[in-house]
């Protein structure tokens, strides 16, 4: 069994049933939704969330879009939950996301794309660490 770490950001949790219909998604694929939480992003939060992004010069831009309103974060497990929830979510970019992908069917841009992932087994540990400590 393995755990990830997956958010919904302010762009879905703003977007009326979003967030039930991608924790649906979440559940009939036969994982479990362990903890759930919802909260605002600081921008302390997202420095160390996006440490490798904090000296790109579109950094504030993320920063204002992502302390916009609440984000839903949760903990899923599930048999290779890690490599399934980023095939489940789809690219980056809704644009070039697979049909049927979380972030083809509810996003807007490379930044409005309704759900972060992670994309590791160890990145999953820390950003689990990071926020439900």
């Amino acid at each position: 069994m393995q755990s990830t770490y997956v958010m919904i950001k302010p762009d879905g949790t703003a977007k009326e049933g979003v967030t039930a219909r991608v924790k649906s998604r979440i559940t009939a694929a036969g994982f479990t939704i362990d903890r759930e939480k919802e909260f605002t992003l600081t921008e302390d939060m997202l420095r160390a969330h996006y440490d490798f992004l904090v000296e790109k010069p579109f950094f504030p831009e993320i920063v204002e879009f992502m302390t916009s309103g609440p984000v839903i974060g949760m903990i899923v497990s599930g048999d290779n939950v890690v490599f399934a929830m980023r095939g489940m979510i789809g690219v980056t970019n809704p644009e070039e996301a697979a049909p049927g992908t979380i972030r083809k069917d509810f996003g807007t841009d490379k930044m409005r794309n309704v759900i972060h992932a992670s994309e590791s087994p160890e990145c999953a540990e820390i950003e689990i660490k990071r926020f439900f400590g």
